[in-house]
């Protein structure tokens, strides 16, 4: 039985440096009366989808929050805006930026309807507000999200099968989602953004194509991309 009073953050570790600074920013939001919060760090796993699978079968919270160490969590009021959001028992993802529908390559960011917003920190005296369309009401329905940020009210399991490597886990939860008929959602931010993310400039990993071939294998024919 999933404890509905309590809240995981789930993430992968590979630097100790990095899940310090994310746990020092989810050590300082507000948890709601009657809620408690855990703080799970999965290390060596062999992908993103084994880490997340190994942390979802080992906690009974209800609400599980999936992040990157490179994640900071700055809306002090996230699990509150969090709860609210979950609320409509239809939802079943959260996000911070993705898009309304996928394109025909599966690559939620080449979507011609992206929405959300995330203050990316790259580099040093580098910070760009990653601001994309904002939600009219208090959240926008998508079909996909970027993984830097992940909150879910159910569980559901990360296709270990198909991505057993670091790219697409994030659009192919979405998609399982979906066919179990649960929304994707990105709040509304224009007061101010939820997260500040620290990525490393680098080049597209080669292996990406690989894993967007099997993305599009699985998934494809349930695209409905916008001309």
């Amino acid at each position: 039985m999933l404890d509905e009073r309590k809240i995981a953050f789930i993430t992968c570790v590979n630097s100790d440096w990095w899940y310090d600074e994310c746990k020092l920013y989810l050590k300082h939001l507000k948890i709601p009366e009657n809620m408690s919060a855990e703080f799970i760090d999965v290390r060596n796993a062999a992908s993103m989808t084994a880490g997340y699978n190994f942390a979802m079968k080992n906690s009974n919270a209800k609400y599980k929050i999936y992040l990157h160490q490179d994640t900071f969590v700055v809306n002090k009021n996230l699990i509150a805006d969090l709860l609210k959001i979950f609320s409509d028992k239809s939802i079943g993802v959260v996000g911070v930026i993705g898009c309304v529908n996928l394109p025909a390559t599966g690559v939620w960011w080449d979507g011609l309807r992206t929405y959300g917003r995330v203050l990316h920190a790259c580099e040093p005296e580098s910070v760009v507000d990653s601001e994309c369309n904002e939600p009219e009401g208090d959240y926008q329905v998508v079909e996909a999200v970027d993984g830097l940020f992940l909150a879910t009210q159910y569980d559901l399991t990360w296709r270990e099968d198909l991505f057993d490597g670091w790219h697409l886990y994030d659009t192919s939860i979405c998609k399982e989602m979906s066919r179990a008929g649960y929304k994707i959602v990105i709040p509304n931010q224009s007061n101010d953004f939820w997260c500040i993310h620290c990525p490393k400039e680098k080049p597209l990993d080669p292996k990406y194509r690989r894993y967007q071939k099997i993305f599009l294998k699985e998934y494809g024919n349930e695209l409905n991309p916008e001309v």
